[in-house]
């Protein structure tokens, strides 16, 4: 999605700014404005080494990084920037206000590339606050809400997914759960069959031998009378 990126660097607010910048600065706007950003990243990290304190130098250096995709770091030199102007306590309060609308604008671009459109819209805002006519952050404005309503979207029907297969697994768990119990019951039912089937088998065995030995005593004792009538006889 196409966003509309406000540069700095491209004019570097005016001829009285400008001169007061360091030469690595001046010399990093030229490098920027043929598009050599890293060439220009690094003069502008040579500037801010003299003198840290440079709204252009932060600014100018955050242009660049964005310009080379490196989003969370030009959000951060875009951070210094805002620290700057409102610890300046100058009364030059329309530039400073100029500035600052254009700071939070391109805070929004880097938000916005980093896909964080909630924030993005709160910058936009920020920008529109001090600067209600500029038509290229009310642009951007339109478009990060729109994308953050699809980012919602997004992430309600994502939620919802993860909610329905929440009760889908929750439902088989109790499933498996009923069908164990159906499997224990049925064991135990089966259990007192086998026990009992044990002990009437064990019963019929014991009177199995307890008839084998009473036949086996008669036995004896029939072989031992008739030996006793052969004796008796000689």
């Amino acid at each position: 999605m196409r966003i509309i990126v406000t540069i700095l660097s491209l004019c570097v607010a005016s001829l009285l700014f400008a001169q007061q910048e360091s030469s690595d600065v001046r010399r990093g706007n030229k490098q920027y404005n043929d598009s050599n950003y890293t060439e220009a990243e690094v003069n502008y990290r040579r500037g801010l080494e003299k003198n840290n304190q440079s709204f252009e130098g932060h600014f100018n250096l955050g242009d660049a990084l964005f310009r080379q995709e490196k989003y969370p770091e030009a959000l951060e030199q875009y951070a210094e920037a805002e620290k700057l102007l409102k610890a300046d306590d100058s009364k030059r309060k329309e530039q400073l206000d100029s500035r600052l609308a254009a700071t939070y604008h391109n805070m929004g671009n880097a938000l916005y590339a980093q896909q964080q459109y909630d924030k993005a819209v709160g910058a936009y805002q920020q920008s529109l606050r001090l600067n209600p006519k500029d038509h290229d952050t009310r642009y951007n404005l339109v478009k990060a809400m729109q994308q953050l309503q699809q980012q919602q979207n997004q992430q309600q029907n994502k939620d919802q997914q993860q909610e329905q297969q929440q009760q889908n697994d929750s439902t088989q768990q109790q499933q498996q759960q009923e069908q164990q119990q159906q499997q224990e019951q049925q064991r135990d039912q089966q259990q007192p069959d086998e026990q009992q089937m044990d002990k009437e088998t064990a019963e019929q065995i014991l009177q199995a031998l307890e008839q084998d030995e009473q036949e086996t005593q008669e036995k004896l004792q029939r072989q031992q009378g008739k030996k006793r009538r052969v004796e008796k006889e000689w």
